[in-house]
């Protein structure tokens, strides 16, 4: 699409405002708003102000001014505005040198698909994440210094067996939402609404379902697209999933671990290179890949440790992170098993759908990162020819300690993904893709507002542990 063809949508849409979109670096859309007449032609190149220095990673106060540069491929009309809305992805650029600003995500995983171009490898990166969520009727929380609690409820959660009034039973027990039909999955007509808004929005839907845990979990399914374009995507899907729950008086969370007990939220990320067309990760060797996938695999395997910092990228991440539970944490691979951190689904033996599917990422993450990260690691494995090893396809929850003591594992906090990601991130400076600059500046921040905040306060179950001492 060119500037004139969304100055013609705008029109046609009747729009009278243009919200204009761009990502701060912990991941969450960011926006401000200008009349429908001040877009023309021009703000495609020109773009419009902000002050950088309120936006989380962003710029000092002493370098504050920036611009946002609308995206004209990316326009869309917003679906949830009282009045007609044209929205569009921007990416940040600095109004002094007019370069893009190198601690703008968008911009990373730009350079990250123009790496990959480079290298002569392939010329694409195809990316389909599953992201899992949760939609509560209601959420209550609070951090003080002498008070602190959470409180989540859902109409299908099983503590609400009994509940006094007017109580229709049908609750989904822990660890059996997939796949009850309706009664007791009570959220299909309102993720059948978020289809249709994804659709509206240019989005492929492959599958929608209700997923394991009990109190709304559930899972919508993006076809795969390029690398840049999913990570667009994903930012659209997070929008769409929680105002359509708001619209229904219900809550939805992208947080991977909001229950005790339960199943957390994860997204497995499928990832494929093609060239000129060509799918290349289809071959003869195990689980019909070829050796370029089997070197892929290798790198992700050697830089986990350190990937886990940017796709598993808060101290909740590693609720869901635990050895023997629901989320694979030993590095290893296997054709269909599901308890290693990469599968490869055996589903369908055409050359397209061969693909390697990474299965320890969470949705908190910051999409243009996780996914640049991922696919760096992979180059490297592919650069470097990094064997995978053997496969593993035995179910690794079964596995005696002794056996498992000969397979490495993920991180088990936040902290030691920082620390991994500190000594082991040469792989992603490849091609000026991820800068020192952005690697320091995330650490520190996850540090400073997120690891040391958790780390310095008391939680509820340390009363229950500590208190007569």
């Amino acid at each position: 699409m060119r500037p004139k063809d969304v100055l013609d949508l705008a029109k046609q849409a009747g729009a009278v405002m243009v919200d204009l979109r761009f990502v701060d670096l912990p991941g969450v859309w960011q926006h401000t708003s200008v009349p429908i007449h001040r877009l023309d032609e021009g703000s495609f190149e020109d773009g419009f102000g902000f002050d950088g220095s309120s936006i989380r990673g962003y710029q000092p106060i002493n370098a504050s001014d920036m611009l946002v540069v609308p995206d004209a491929e990316t326009a869309q009309v917003e679906p949830f505005t009282a009045r007609p809305t044209l929205a569009l992805t921007c990416s940040v650029v600095d109004p002094i040198t007019r370069q893009p600003y190198s601690r703008d995500p968008r911009y990373v995983a730009r350079k990250a698909e123009a790496f990959l171009k480079q290298t002569g490898i392939a010329d694409t990166c195809f990316v389909g994440p599953e992201a899992e969520f949760f939609v509560f009727d209601n959420v209550r929380y609070e951090q003080s210094n002498h008070k602190a609690f959470y409180e989540l409820d859902s109409v299908e959660g099983q503590w609400n067996t009994g509940k006094e009034g007017v109580n229709l039973g049908y609750k989904v027990r822990h660890k059996e939402g997939y796949f009850p039909v309706p009664p007791t999955d009570t959220l299909m007509d309102i993720r059948t609404e978020m289809v249709e808004r994804l659709h509206e929005v240019g989005i492929e839907i492959e599958v929608s379902h209700h997923e394991v845990a009990s109190a709304g979990q559930c899972e919508i399914d993006m076809r795969f697209t390029p690398l840049v374009q999913m990570a667009d995507k994903l930012m659209w899907f997070k929008h769409i999933v929680k105002n359509v729950a708001r619209r229904h008086g219900k809550t939805a969370t992208f947080m991977p671990k909001p229950l005790f007990g339960d199943n957390g939220s994860g997204m497995h990320v499928h990832m494929s290179f093609w060239k000129d067309g060509k799918p290349l990760f289809a071959g003869d060797s195990y689980g019909q890949l070829s050796e370029m996938a089997l070197h892929f695999i290798g790198g992700v395997l050697r830089h986990a440790p350190a990937l886990a910092a940017l796709t598993n990228p808060t101290t909740n991440s590693y609720r869901r992170l635990v050895p023997g539970f629901e989320a694979p944490v030993n590095l290893a691979y296997s054709q269909r098993n599901r308890s290693a951190i990469c599968r490869i689904p055996m589903y369908d033996t055409s050359p397209k759908s061969k693909r390697v599917e990474i299965r320890f990422p969470d949705p908190s993450c910051n999409p243009y990162l996780a996914f640049s990260a991922l696919m760096m690691a992979g180059i490297d494995g592919v650069l470097n020819k990094i064997d995978p090893g053997d496969p593993l396809d035995k179910d690794i929850y079964a596995l005696s300690s002794e056996e498992l003591s000969q397979v490495p594992h993920m991180p088990g906090s936040l902290e030691d993904a920082l620390n991994a990601l500190e000594a082991d991130h040469e792989f992603l400076l490849r091609g000026d893709v991820f800068t020192r600059d952005v690697i320091e500046m995330w650490v520190e921040y996850k540090r400073e507002h997120e690891l040391n905040p958790v780390r310095l306060r008391p939680v509820p179950y340390e009363f229950f542990l500590y208190y007569d001492i």
